[in-house]
């Protein structure tokens, strides 16, 4: 049985679809709108959950307006554990702010709400992360809630993953419970002040003993302390909308290791789920489900 507890946030994503994003004091005309359902935390559940995962679990808030109704709706549809996802008074459901171009690129603007109020762990939360294989996380929602989360994972013998997005400098006690961290290149070099991918991932090691650069459409690439570095491209095709690829592909990763592939496949297997992703629109939405992926694995992405 694979199990996967998600701590992180839950949003509806408003998204415009714009042949080129504006310019500061620009105005644009778009030619589609869309209300989906993301945010970090939900996406990589759901990512986990189409990607076969036996048992996931989301831990999170959402307000008590409609877009918690319906992001609470689509995880359940999706197969995700809401019991410990929390209804909030005191703060509207988060939402994220996105404009897509059509070169498939973004820009997002993240607009919190009961998110912030992740601020600690609640009853339940703990042992939920106990009974779990593997717990992600990443850095929509406070970074004490995140470091109270890996604290609990790290006392129990859970494998924890982060997801530094967005980027901002992390504190040495959240990394010393880092199992494996995997930021995009941007990120990467935020936490480094390095550009280079390679480099980077080596300068991480000094503070995790794993680490997954994501690289777009070039790839991926894992370095450990304990062993060579690993390059592996990623498919090519044309991307749509790039919104979620990255937790696509965080979520199925989680999968593939938790049911004992060699990081090369599943490198590889995160990679196609990626691709897939990244040729619809949307963030969940866009997310392929375990059948897809296999079907696409072994030959060219289409």
């Amino acid at each position: 049985m694979t199990h996967i507890a998600v701590l992180g946030s839950t949003n509806m994503d408003l998204i415009a679809y714009v042949a080129k994003a504006p310019q500061r004091g620009e105005t644009v005309t778009g030619r589609e709108f869309r209300t989906l359902p993301g945010g970090k935390g939900a996406n990589q559940a759901v990512a986990a959950a189409r990607a076969g995962a036996d048992n996931v679990s989301m831990i999170g808030a959402v307000g008590a307006d409609a877009f918690g109704t319906q992001l609470r709706s689509t995880l359940e549809h999706s197969g995700v554990d809401t019991d410990l996802l929390r209804t909030v008074d005191t703060a509207a459901t988060g939402t994220a702010h996105i404009v897509v171009d059509d070169e498939g690129g973004n820009a997002i603007v993240v607009i919190p709400g009961a998110n912030g109020t992740l601020t600690a762990l609640a009853p339940g939360d703990e042992g939920l992360i106990a009974s779990a294989d593997t717990l992600l996380l990443q850095l929509e929602i406070p970074v004490e809630g995140v470091l109270a989360a890996a604290e609990a994972a790290r006392r129990h013998g859970v494998r924890t993953v982060l997801t530094p997005a967005p980027a901002q400098p992390l504190p040495p006690e959240l990394l010393a419970v880092t199992d494996l961290l995997v930021p995009n290149e941007h990120e990467a070099a935020t936490l480094t002040g390095i550009t280079d991918p390679h480099a980077a991932a080596k300068a991480l090691l000094a503070q995790v003993p794993e680490v997954v650069v994501t690289l777009g459409a070039r790839g991926s690439l894992y370095a450990a302390r304990d062993a060579e570095p690993v390059l592996v491209e990623a498919p090519h095709v044309t991307a749509v909308d790039t919104t979620g690829a990255g937790d696509t592909f965080v979520g199925t990763l989680a999968v593939a290791l938790a049911e004992g592939g060699s990081v090369p496949e599943a490198l590889a297997w995160a990679s196609t789920a990626a691709a897939l992703s990244v040729q619809r629109p949307g963030a969940s939405a866009s997310m392929p489900y375990r059948s897809e992926i296999d079907n696409e694995a072994n030959g060219p992405v289409s």
